[in-house]
This record gives C-alpha cells, structure tokens and sequence, in this order.
C-alpha cells in the first residue's frame, strides 16, 4: 500500500518552501520552494503567489493533510471584510523599536510585561507594530478589524480557495508571539489590546496542537500551523537538554521545556510550543548575513571566506565584532551598528577579519545559551540548524564558543517538517505527534583548552559590549 501523504509549509521572510512527508514515519517524499521578494514589509498575495507556485504540477495531489510554519510576529491587519489594509509589517521591520518602549514603560516596566505574559516587546512584536499603526497610520488604524499573522493568513488563504473557511485561526505557538496572549493563562489580554490600539480588536481563535483548522472542500485537512521557530522545534523533535540553536536571516537560540521561564529581562522571550508546552527563545536580527558580509567585505566567495576564519587563531588576535549590521534585536539596540573592536596593524589581516565575523556572529547566540541556563535549563548539547550551519568555519568555531558537543541534523527544511508533523497529528488525532526520527551528520566536540580559549573570546565580546552600549 502507499503511504499517506501530509505536508508541511514553510513560509519565511526569504521563501515558500513545501515539504511532503510519509505521515507515519517522516520520510520526505519531494520539496519544492518559490522565492519571496526581500524587505521588511509585504503585500500577503505574495506569500500565496509563491505558495500556488510551489504546489504547482500536482505536488498535493495525494496528501492528505497539510500545516502552515510561518515567521513569527509579522502584523497582517485586515478590515471588516477581511481584506488587507497595508503591507504587512514583518518581525525584521524596526519602525516599530519606539512603539515598543512605549508600551513597555506604560505597563510599568519589563518586570510587569513578564508577569502578564512572560515576554517583554520589542520592535518584532506584533503588539509593537499594532502601537505603530495607530501613531504612524490613524486612517489605516480606524479601519483595522482583525489582527492576524503570516502562518494564520496563509492557513486562512488555503482554506478559503478550497471552500474550508470558517474564521481565522492561531496556535499557541505563533500566537505567543503577539505580545497580547499569555502562554501562562492561555487567553488574550485586551488590556494590552487596548493599550496597543486604544481599544480592541478581532484576534484568531487558538487552536489546540492536534486541532485542524479546517478541511477543504476537497478533504484536504488543514493543521492549527504555528511559527517558524515553534515548527522547526516540531521538526526536530527536542528531547530535554536539548538547545537549539538556527543561524539563518535571524539567530535564534531556544529549547522546549514544561514551565513558563519569566526572564524579567527580556532577553529570554517566553514563548509556548507547538505540543502544548513552553518554548524559551532568545532571537537576533544578525545571523548568517554576518558571514556573507564579512565575505563581501574581503571580496571573497564563502568558501574562501571559511578557509580565511579557519587559518587564524581563536580569538582572531584581539579582534572582536558586534555584529548588529542591521541593529540588533537581542540585546534591544535597533538603532546600533556593527563594531569592529580591538584593530591593530599586527591584526589587521583578512584572515582575523574573517575569524572576527564568524565568532562575533556565534557569541552574540551564546549569550542566548547562557540566559537559557541562568533559568534553569540543563543543556547538553547544541543542536545547530540553518543555512550557516553549512559553513566549515561555523562548525570547527561552534563547540569552541558554546563549550557544549555541537551536533547537527542531516540537511532538512525543519520548519517545513515540523509542520507536516503536526498535520500527520491533525489527521491521525491522539495526545502525541507521531514519532519521527531525526537523523545527524555530524557529532563536533572541542578540547578543553580551546574551551577555555572560546570562553576568553566570550567574555571580551560582553566587555566590549558594555562599553559601547551599557
């Protein structure tokens, strides 16, 4: 017999990805992808453009179910028929960093945002963009009805072309994200919709992690979805100790745990899972176009660019990066700008440039590692995704600056796979996501001496950081 079919979606700031899997086991079967324009704002068509190319030339033919994996945090505002009103502002558009600080000094504080709902804003936050309409956009503020996400617009946009719409829906995941509902008490906070706005607005409903959010006319079952990092999380199938850590556009550093983690901070976002539990993230603006930066600023392709890092020592000979090259989101500096710390005529060499990007890029992720464990969490490993993952500097660098064995997954659309775990989960209904197994390539440990080493490097970075930015 042939196996049943389901799909995941990846829809992210860079692409449409569809990945179609065996429900029973998670065998991708085929994937396809189609390319979003980059920005920081979009019309939403475009996401549903890409996504009917991807699925062109029957790729859903015989799949049974699909979920939606979406960048988190991106307001999509809609009017009383459900129309868009603007472009939607996605989680790397930094207009909305004043809005933020607003809204947290309005509600006395990070320390009071932590309490309600164990998240502190910033300019990503979908509450933060909502603050933004309303002072930069009143016209379009009046008309605004429904606030939804990608992942939830896109899922909508699926089942209203199959005839399956029945009203917009979230998930946990994507949903704790927003900045106006709690993973602790499950609900929205209209106070804090009204603090955004000045008044309430229509939010989707919040599906459970095995609940579909509808079926097309067709029979297709379509998943709760969720976002992006809560999918990849999905896809990975993180055991506890388990940290991740994805250097794709963004960096992110988070892991699954049972009880909410309350940073008063803010560094550490609280957010929930997408199998009912709690997801701790920390989450940067800079990631891999650090490397890709680095390489264009020496003129060299990333290979080159790999074997230049490689060829100095650890601790690039006292140079170090701040690497907000498009500000920063985590620490909170919207405003900033790379910094390249420590340059002398005996460092000054394209090789200890190169070294510079790739620790400074991984060091401003070990921070996230490091709040992780301040709240509690045992980590045991690093499990270490996204495109920059491929690089062989990242990989030799990666267990130096983290002191933890570094493993990384075979080559996989995570996201993607998670979320057609959790579509084999709608369709196959139960209490657990079916289980599928996770495959790893590589297994990376360091020497305690160079552990001590990548420690050094560490502490310079937060020193230098300080300096510059309190």
């Amino acid at each position: 017999m042939s196996p049943r079919l389901v799909a995941g979606v990846d829809s992210s700031t860079q692409s449409t990805k569809i990945v179609v899997c065996d429900a029973e086991t998670g065998a991708v079967v085929r994937t396809s992808r189609a390319p979003h324009p980059d920005g920081t704002s979009v019309d939403p068509e475009v996401w549903w453009r890409a996504y009917e190319d991807a699925t062109a030339d029957g790729m859903l033919d015989d799949v049974e179910a699909i979920a939606v994996g979406g960048q988190q945090h991106g307001m999509v505002a809609l009017d009383s028929d459900g129309a868009v009103i603007r472009e939607a502002l996605l989680w790397n558009d930094v207009r909305s960093a004043g809005a933020a600080r607003d809204l947290v000094d309005e509600l006395g504080g990070a320390g009071a945002w932590v309490d309600r709902l164990d998240v502190v804003p910033v300019a990503a936050f979908t509450v933060a963009k909502v603050r933004w309409l309303r002072d930069a956009e009143p016209d379009n503020a009046a008309r605004l009805d429904t606030v939804v996400l990608p992942h939830d617009w896109l899922t909508g946009r699926i089942l209203q072309a199959g005839g399956g719409l029945r009203g917009w829906t979230t998930d946990r995941g994507d949903a704790s994200g927003t900045g106006y509902w709690s993973p602790v008490t499950g609900e929205y906070d209209a106070d804090i919709q009204r603090l955004a706005l000045g008044r309430e607005f229509g939010v989707p409903r919040v599906l459970g992690p095995a609940e579909p959010a509808g079926v097309t006319d067709a029979g297709l079952v379509v998943g709760a979805g969720t976002g992006d990092n809560m999918g990849a999380a999905l896809g990975l199938g993180l055991q506890p100790g388990d940290v991740v850590v994805s250097l794709g556009t963004s960096g992110t550093v988070f892991a699954v745990q049972d009880t909410p983690t309350r940073d008063a901070s803010g560094q550490i976002a609280g957010f929930a899972s997408a199998d009912g539990r709690h997801l701790p993230l920390m989450c940067t603006l800079n990631a891999a176009r650090v490397l890709t930066t680095g390489a264009q600023l020496l003129g060299v392709d990333l290979d080159e660019f790999s074997r230049l890092a490689l060829a100095a020592p650890i601790g690039a000979q006292g140079l170090t990066l701040l690497p907000y090259l498009d500000g920063e989101r985590t620490p909170d500096l919207p405003d900033a700008t790379g910094t390249l710390g420590g340059l002398t005529r005996a460092n000054a060499t394209p090789e200890n440039v190169a070294r510079a990007c790739v620790e400074g890029m991984l060091a401003n992720l070990v921070a996230g590692v490091e709040g992780l464990k301040q709240h509690g969490l045992s980590a045991r490993r690093i499990v270490l995704i996204g495109g920059a993952a491929a690089s062989a500097a990242v990989r030799e660098i990666a267990p130096i600056l983290f002191g933890l064995p570094v493993h990384i997954p075979a080559p996989g659309e995570y996201v993607g796979i998670g979320a057609a775990r959790q579509a084999a989960w709608a369709l196959a209904g139960g209490d657990e996501p079916p289980a599928w197994q996770v495959a790893y390539d590589h297994e990376l440990e360091a020497t305690d001496d160079d552990v001590t080493a990548g420690r050094a490097v560490y502490e310079r970075y937060l020193r230098l950081q300080r300096q510059l930015h309190g």
